[in-house]
C-alpha cells in the first residue's frame, strides 16, 4: 500500500481538540509530517504554543488513529511546547524534569485513594483521612478526581464555593507567570474538586479524554505549595481517568479501599491487579476495609457484621499487603458527610481508627 502525506492529513484531521473542538490539522498543530517509504515510517511533530492538559491524550489519539488505518506502518511522534522545548513524551511515564516544573515539585507523596467499585466509601475514607493527616500536623491536599461525580464539595460542607485564580509571576524561578487556582481550604486540608466548578445538579457529559484534562488541570495548575501529602480520591473501577493518572502522575502508592463482602473483593482484585500490572508497577501500601463491622451506641461490646466479615484480612493476605485499619460503621460519618463536617474532626473511635493507618505508612 502506496501512502500519502494527503492520506494521513486526512486521518490526522479526525482527531478533534476537545477544547477548540477543532482537528489538530486545522489547529496547525501537525508540522514536519514526513513519510519514508523505504522504511515505512510516518513521522512528524505536535507543537503546543502554550502547556495544553490535553497533549498527552492527543498525541495518543494521533498515534491511534494512524496505527489502526496504516497496521504496518511505524509511526514516530514527538510532542513540543513552546516550539523551543522539547518534552519527548514517553509512553506510560512524565519525567521526572515536568514534575520538576509544575506544582507537584512540591508535594512529597502523592497517594491514590481507589476502590475496584462504588458504593464502598471510598471518598468518605479519603475526606476523613485527609482531616486525619491534618489533625497529626501534616501538610496536606486532596483532589476529587471522580469528574462525573464529586462529592467532596457536599462532605466538606462548600458546595458554594468557588477557587480563586492568581497571577504568579517568575512561577517556579523562571522567568514566565502563571494562572493557578486556589484551593479551598477547610479543617487543615487544601481541597480541590471539579465540583466546586460546576452546580450540583450539572451533569458533565464528557468523553474520556476530556476528563483526563480537566483532571489533569486540577493537579498541575492548582496553586498546592508545600504538602507532606497529596491524596487523589480517584473514580471507582479501572478505566480512563485511573490510567491517565497513573501514566502522567509519579504515584507514591496507592491504597485500595473495600467493604468485607465478597462482591466488593472480586472487584477490589480487579484494581489492585491495574496496581500490580507490569507496566504500571505502582505500589500498593495497602487496604483499608470499610464498613467492617456495626456496634449499636447502646450495646458498645457489640459487633454485628452486617457486610461479612475479614473479607480485607483475607484480601491483603492473599496479596501479600497490609491491611491498614478496619474501620467500622458509625452514624457519626454518614452524619458529617451530610451535613459537611467529617467524623474524623472530633476525638473519638473514627479519628482513632485512621490515626492508626499514619504510622503504618
Amino acid at each position: 500500500m502506496k501512502i500519502q502525506i494527503s492520506d494521513i492529513e486526512q486521518v490526522l484531521n479526525c482527531v478533534i481538540h476537545p477544547e477548540y473542538d477543532k482537528s489538530v490539522m486545522e489547529l496547525s498543530l501537525v508540522q514536519n509530517l514526513v513519510y519514508n517509504q523505504e522504511e515505512n515510517k510516518i513521522t512528524f511533530r505536535l507543537v503546543f504554543h502554550r502547556a495544553d492538559p490535553m497533549s498527552g491524550d492527543l498525541k495518543e489519539s494521533c498515534y491511534q488513529a494512524l496505527t489502526s488505518t496504516f497496521p504496518d506502518t511505524e509511526v514516530s511522534i514527538v510532542e513540543l511546547v513552546d516550539t523551543n522545548r522539547s518534552t519527548a513524551h514517553k509512553k506510560g511515564e512524565l519525567g521526572r524534569g515536568d514534575l520538576e516544573k509544575s506544582e507537584l515539585c512540591r508535594v512529597k507523596n502523592i497517594i491514590a485513594i481507589a476502590s475496584g467499585k462504588g458504593g464502598v466509601g471510598k471518598s468518605t475514607v479519603a475526606v476523613n483521612f485527609a482531616v486525619t493527616l491534618a489533625k497529626h500536623g501534616y501538610k496536606v491536599g486532596l483532589i476529587d478526581a471522580d469528574v462525573y461525580g464529586p462529592s467532596i464539595p457536599k462532605m466538606i460542607g462548600e458546595e458554594s464555593a468557588v477557587p480563586q485564580m492568581i497571577e504568579e509571576a517568575n512561577y517556579l524561578g523562571g522567568k514566565d507567570s502563571k494562572q493557578l487556582m486556589v484551593p479551598i481550604e477547610k479543617f487543615g486540608v487544601k481541597w480541590m474538586s471539579i465540583g466546586f466548578f460546576v452546580t450540583p445538579e450539572q451533569a458533565l457529559i464528557w468523553r474520556g479524554p476530556m476528563a483526563s484534562g480537566a483532571l489533569k488541570q486540577l493537579t498541575y495548575e492548582t496553586r498546592w505549595g508545600e504538602l507532606d501529602y497529596l491524596l487523589i480520591d480517584l473514580p471507582p473501577g479501572t478505566g480512563d481517568i485511573h490510567i491517565s493518572m497513573i501514566q502522567e502522575i509519579s504515584l507514591t502508592g496507592a491504597i485500595i479501599i473495600t467493604t468485607p463482602q465478597t462482591i466488593a473483593l472480586a472487584d477490589v482484585e480487579k484494581g489492585i491487579n491495574m496496581f500490580n500490572n507490569k507496566d504500571v508497577n505502582i505500589p500498593i501500601l495497602g487496604i483499608i476495609e470499610n464498613m467492617s463491622w456495626f456496634t449499636p451506641q447502646e450495646l458498645p461490646n457489640n459487633k454485628y457484621y452486617i457486610f461479612g466479615k475479614d473479607g480485607g484480612i483475607k484480601m491483603a493476605e492473599k496479596y501479600n499487603l497490609s491491611l491498614l485499619a478496619q474501620i467500622p460503621i458509625v452514624q457519626g460519618v454518614m452524619d458529617g458527610g451530610e451535613n459537611g463536617r467529617p467524623a474524623a474532626c472530633q476525638d473519638g473511635e473514627i479519628f482513632n481508627a485512621f490515626s492508626s493507618i499514619i504510622p503504618k505508612l
